[in-house]
């Protein structure tokens, strides 16, 4: 997955590109094997994770800081695919976690009402229980319930270093933007500051945080580590992944509202079906022959891509890509691979998803001391 692609993202973005050594020292300080999404590249930029990983290093704590946007009953994988990783990112590292839900967000852009926003949170919240954390470790708020105190102190003291000349060219604002759009970057980027969690690090500044996230939220964490020093805070450090791809591919776009788009964790086995053999554009040849003579283009197969997010074994993986690649495997049968790995995972979530109860939920959003 890397290649010129994400080099010139990482040129666009001024980031750094998350290489093969990188991945190698994250290995070396947590003695952990790294995750599929670190090995193929799919998290593939960063800003200061070296800092982080020094730190680690001589014993100093962190937490880890991401979110959701509930728009809609159900997520689907793109969703899954931060709360994947920073699952794996809390249990290698031990560390706190926050998970942010954005449902005044949701409210400003979307045009939800307040009641179907904060119901959306809590749909949401149980999808993100499921992915499997630890509820000693891990406090979900949403901002409507949670803003208030420190959090809201932050929030404005952000707001006062921020132009709105600033907010403009950072977020595309015009005159048009209601002025709620407009004060919101403060309010997603104040988590990434401890004393916004009293109940959690008191009055400490001097603990880090890591954001792992899209590409497409940095331009708000670049804004937020501009901030963070001016207010007696460490700048937060990122780990930022690749766009999970429509099933459509690059003509398509991954929606809430278009279920034919990707796979959702609602999905039954027969819909995963359904969706990967109608949808997920191949890189094969249009007739046996031809693909046989001159392979797939894995550079624009969809089922291919979706395995590289969702297949765990590396060496499966790599023989797909050399098979398929030279036309000896069909497109038919990378789909039904791709099909049997994701109905397994859909049924897991499932079942994980149908084991948390509102009790459940209202632990990780209980306001308490987490372990550090």
């Amino acid at each position: 997955m890397r290649g010129s692609g994400s080099d010139a993202v990482v040129g666009q973005f001024g980031c750094q590109k998350l290489g093969p050594e990188l991945v190698e020292r994250f290995e070396r300080v947590t003695g952990k094997p790294a995750h599929p999404f670190l090995r193929r590249g799919l998290f593939f930029a960063h800003r200061d994770l070296v800092d982080i990983l020094d730190r680690y290093e001589r014993g100093e704590k962190f937490y880890l800081y991401t979110g959701r946007g509930p728009s809609s009953e159900a997520l689907h994988l793109g969703h899954l695919v931060p709360f994947m990783f920073t699952k794996y990112l809390q249990d290698v590292f031990q560390v706190p976690l926050v998970i942010q839900l954005t449902d005044d967000e949701k409210f400003l852009w979307r045009g939800l009402e307040l009641d179907e926003a904060r119901r959306l949170s809590r749909e949401n919240t149980k999808d993100i229980i499921a992915c499997g954390f630890d509820v000693r470790r891990t406090f979900i708020f949403t901002n409507f319930d949670y803003m208030g105190g420190e959090f809201y102190r932050n929030v404005v003291r952000f707001q006062r270093q921020v132009t709105s000349t600033t907010a403009r060219s950072t977020f595309g604002f015009d005159g048009e933007s209601n002025i709620g759009k407009v004060a919101f970057p403060a309010i997603q980027a104040v988590p990434a500051f401890p004393t916004t969690f009293p109940h959690i690090f008191g009055a400490r500044k001097d603990i880090s945080c890591l954001i792992p996230c899209a590409i497409d939220q940095d331009p708000y964490f670049r804004l937020t580590r501009d901030v963070a020093p001016k207010l007696g805070f460490r700048k937060p450090a990122l780990i930022e992944s690749v766009f999970f791809p429509a099933l459509q591919g690059d003509s398509g776009k991954m929606s809430a509202s278009d279920t034919s788009s990707s796979i959702f964790v609602t999905d039954t086995p027969k819909m995963i079906k359904t969706k990967v053999n109608k949808y997920a554009v191949s890189g094969g040849g249009e007739t046996v022959e031809e693909h046989r003579k001159h392979g797939a283009d894995l550079s624009i197969d969809t089922p291919f891509k979706y395995l590289t997010f969702v297949l765990d074994d590396d060496a499966e993986l790599a023989h797909i890509a050399t098979e398929y690649g030279a036309g000896r495997m069909l497109t038919g049968e990378v789909k039904g691979r791709l099909i049997e790995v994701l109905t397994e995972m859909v049924v897991r979530h499932q079942k994980a998803r149908a084991a948390v109860t509102e009790d459940v939920i209202d632990a990780f959003m209980a306001e308490r001391p987490l372990l550090l």
